[in-house]
């Protein structure tokens, strides 16, 4: 009888193949211990990924007293970014803890929100904690909306495998602290950017702690499917067909779920 990542497989290589581009998967059956993958170790232009690590190096300093979540923060003119979240919409002035702002990075991927966290943490400081778990590839290097930097080719990377070594971390309460990991999963469960793994999740009462990232070519979804057996899911895409690399990514998670 074939196994369940040989029916996994012949159902989903040819899509990939299909849809072209350079892309990662990584799934973990964290019941089973069943692990299948694909192009994992391939480093792709992160998107609004890279936003977990920071809030991994925001709790990590927190919880060794190098700063205090209900740390206040003024918004300034110029750190209103374009794009995803809503700190852009509200006037110059307003106080926001780093909690606050935390949750604004996550779940409503606000940009400013995260380019002030970099700011506050060091971006060295999240790529030396990256290293300590072992995440060789992902690295943040360079803020976002940077044009000038990614004018010169410089970009934030992940690779599949590594976000799923995080969020096992995660789920295993190995990062930071016990304490500190449910918490972080709490927010990613929060999440409002729902149209790839959890697209049909929801409305199964299938919960999703997890965080996307999206560019011109690029779209991503990495997280924890809460079904029967909790399963890691961690596709990363770019240079792809979106729509048709979304698609996958929404149909993947049923059959992982065993709804399909």
């Amino acid at each position: 009888m074939d196994t369940r990542n040989q029916l996994f497989s012949r159902w989903l290589d040819p899509r990939l193949e299909a849809i072209g581009g350079d892309t990662g998967v990584y799934i973990e059956n964290l019941a089973t211990g069943e692990v299948f993958a694909r192009g994992e170790d391939t480093p792709v232009v992160a998107a609004s990924v890279i936003k977990l690590p920071v809030m991994i190096e925001l709790f990590r300093q927190a919880r060794a007293g190098l700063l205090s979540l209900q740390e206040r923060h003024a918004l300034q003119d110029a750190e209103r970014l374009p794009s995803c979240g809503t700190l852009k919409a509200m006037h110059t002035g307003i106080e926001m803890t780093l909690m606050d702002l935390c949750q604004l990075m996550i779940i409503v991927s606000d940009n400013a929100a995260t380019n002030i966290l970099i700011r506050r943490v060091g971006m060295e400081n999240v790529n030396r904690t990256l290293r300590a778990l072992d995440c060789e590839q992902t690295t943040l290097r360079r803020l976002l909306f940077d044009s000038e930097a990614a004018a010169r080719g410089i970009e934030n990377t992940i690779t599949a495998g590594e976000m799923g070594r995080l969020l096992r971390g995660l789920v295993l309460g190995e990062i930071v602290s016990p304490q500190d990991s449910r918490a972080m999963l709490d927010i990613l469960l929060d999440q409002r950017l729902n149209g790839k793994l959890p697209f049909f999740l929801h409305s199964r009462g299938i919960p999703v702690a997890h965080k996307t990232g999206e560019d011109d070519g690029i779209t991503h979804d990495v997280g924890i499917l809460y079904a029967k057996e909790p399963v890691i899911a961690c596709f990363v895409g770019e240079h792809v067909d979106v729509p048709a690399y979304e698609r996958l990514m929404q149909d993947a998670a049923l059959r992982l779920c065993g709804e399909a």
